[in-house]
C-alpha cells in the first residue's frame, strides 16, 4: 500500500504529460487554419489593441458646469418699447447646465380672479345644461359655473380674466435679437483615478483671448464663448424658425483623452444637436411643436390681487458632459493577450472538424489523431510485471499491424500525411 502511494506521488511530482500531435500534410486545411489565425492575428492587433486601447484602463470624469448669457435686446409692442436683459429672458437665472432662452411670447396683463367667459370656439354651449357646474376640464382655464354666455355661446368660467388668448403666435417672433446673445460656458472635469483635473479654459485662452474670441468649429475651436445664432446654425436648423415656438439644443462637451500623452493634449469638443426635430420635416407634420412654458408676475392694484401672464416661447439649452479618460495598465494588457492567446485555439478546432468530419479520408486521420485502447485489456495489464506488460504489448501492435495499416504507433516521432 505503500509503495503504491509512494509510486502515486512520484508520478505526480516526477513526471510530464505532453499532448500527442499529428503533422498533416493537406493544402486545404493548412490555408484554412493560416487563414483563420491571420484573422484573429489581425482582430487582436487591430481591434482590441489599436480600436479599443485594450492595453489601457479607462475612467469616466466627475464634471461641473456654469453658464452665463450675455445681451440685450427690445421689442415695440403697439408703440411701447421695452428692453429686455438677461434677468428678463433667461430661466432659471442661477446658470445651470440646462437654461431657456426666451424669443417670443405672449402677454396678458392686469388679469384679476371672476368669472368671464370662455375665448370664442372653446367649450361651445347652447344651454346651462352644456356646461356641467362644479367641474374641470384640462382644455379650459378654469372651473366650470354652469351659466352658458349667450354673447359669445361659450361656458362661463371661474378663473384668472381676462383669459389668456394663445392662438396667434407672433410672427416674426418678438425676441430676434437673441440670435446675437452670447453663452459662456465654464466646464471642470476630474478623473480621480488618474489624479488629473481639466478645465475648458485650456492653456491657450488666456485673460486677453477670452475676451476677444468667439467659438468657431474652423478657426476658434476653444472659444467657450458662443452666439446663440450659431449653436442653432451648427444643429442644423434656422434661428427664426425655431425662435417662433421655441425648441430644443443638447449642446456636448467631449473630454475623450488618452492620458498616456501629455496631459496638456486633453482638451474639450464641443458639438451640437438639434433635439427640436428633424429639420426636413415641416411643422404641420409633427404632433407636438416647439418648446414653452408660462409663468406670472403678482402684485396688488386697487387692492385686488392682480397678475401678468406670459407665455414663453424659447430655446432650451442642455449642456452635455461627456468624458472618458485611458492610460496604460499592465493588468488589461495581459488580459487582452491572455485571451488573445486562446482564440487562437479556435483554428484547431476548425481544422480538426474538417478533418475528422468534412473530409474524403476523415477516418484515415481519426487513426492518425486518436489511439484506440481495450480497458479491460489494461486492466488486467496493470496486475503484470513490466516484462510480461511489453512483451504482450509488443504482440498486440503486432496483431494491430495487420487489421490497421494507418495505426499511429507503428512509427515514432510526429506523423506526416499527405492526401
Amino acid at each position: 500500500m505503500k509503495s503504491c502511494a509512494a509510486n502515486a506521488l512520484s508520478d505526480f511530482f516526477f513526471e510530464y504529460e505532453t499532448p500527442r500531435q499529428v503533422l498533416v500534410r493537406n493544402k486545404r486545411v493548412g490555408v484554412v487554419c493560416r487563414l483563420i489565425q491571420l484573422g484573429v492575428l489581425a482582430y487582436i492587433i487591430g481591434w482590441v489593441f489599436i480600436y479599443e486601447k485594450g492595453y489601457q484602463i479607462t475612467e469616466t470624469a466627475v464634471s461641473s458646469v456654469f453658464t452665463k448669457v450675455k445681451g440685450v435686446g427690445s421689442t415695440n409692442i403697439s408703440g411701447v418699447e421695452r428692453v429686455w436683459d438677461p434677468s428678463d429672458y433667461v430661466f432659471p437665472p442661477q446658470g445651470d447646465s440646462s437654461f431657456v432662452v426666451m424669443t417670443n411670447y405672449i402677454l396678458t396683463e392686469n388679469q384679476t380672479m371672476g368669472k368671464c367667459p370662455e375665448l370664442p370656439g372653446r367649450y361651445i354651449c347652447k344651454s346651462d345644461t352644456d356646461c356641467k357646474g362644479g367641474t374641470y376640464n384640462r382644455t379650459v382655464d378654469g372651473k366650470l359655473t354652469g351659466v352658458c354666455v349667450k354673447e359669445t355661446k361659450t361656458c362661463e368660467l371661474l378663473a384668472w380674466c381676462p383669459l389668456e388668448d394663445d392662438r396667434n403666435i407672433p410672427n416674426p417672433p418678438l425676441l430676434m435679437s437673441a440670435e446675437n446673445f452670447t453663452l459662456f460656458i465654464k466646464n471642470s472635469v476630474t478623473f480621480p483615478l488618474f489624479g488629473i483635473t481639466r478645465s475648458n479654459l485650456v492653456e491657450e485662452i488666456d485673460g486677453k483671448t477670452i475676451k476677444n474670441c468667439l467659438f468657431d468649429p474652423d478657426n476658434s475651436p476653444l472659444c467657450p464663448i458662443f452666439k446663440l445664432g450659431d449653436i442653432v446654425k451648427l444643429s442644423g436648423f434656422t434661428f427664426e424658425t425655431m425662435a417662433k415656438q421655441g425648441g430644443a439644443i443638447g449642446l456636448v462637451i467631449d473630454w475623450t483623452c488618452n492620458f498616456d500623452y501629455d496631459v496638456k493634449k486633453c482638451k474639450p469638443k464641443y458639438e451640437f444637436h438639434g433635439l427640436y426635430g428633424n429639420p426636413r420635416v415641416k411643422d404641420t407634420s409633427k404632433a407636438s411643436v416647439g418648446y414653452n412654458f408660462r409663468y406670472a408676475k403678482y402684485y396688488m392694484g386697487d387692492k385686488m390681487e392682480k397678475r401678468t401672464l406670459m407665455k414663453v416661447f424659447g430655446i432650451r439649452f442642455d449642456i452635455i458632459v461627456q468624458s472618458l479618460g485611458r492610460k496604460f495598465d499592465i493588468i488589461p494588457t495581459l488580459t487582452a493577450i491572455g485571451s488573445g492567446v486562446g482564440i487562437f485555439g479556435v483554428a484547431t478546432v476548425v481544422c480538426d472538424l474538417v478533418l475528422l468530419y468534412v473530409l474524403p479520408r476523415r477516418d484515415f486521420y481519426k487513426n492518425m489523431k486518436f489511439k484506440y485502447t481495450d480497458t479491460a485489456a489494461q486492466q488486467e495489464l496493470r496486475g503484470l510485471g513490466s516484462s510480461v506488460y511489453y512483451t504482450l504489448e509488443a504482440n498486440a501492435r503486432q496483431v494491430r499491424r495487420k487489421d490497421k495499416t494507418n495505426d499511429p504507433d507503428l512509427d515514432t516521432g510526429s506523423i506526416k500525411t499527405s492526401e
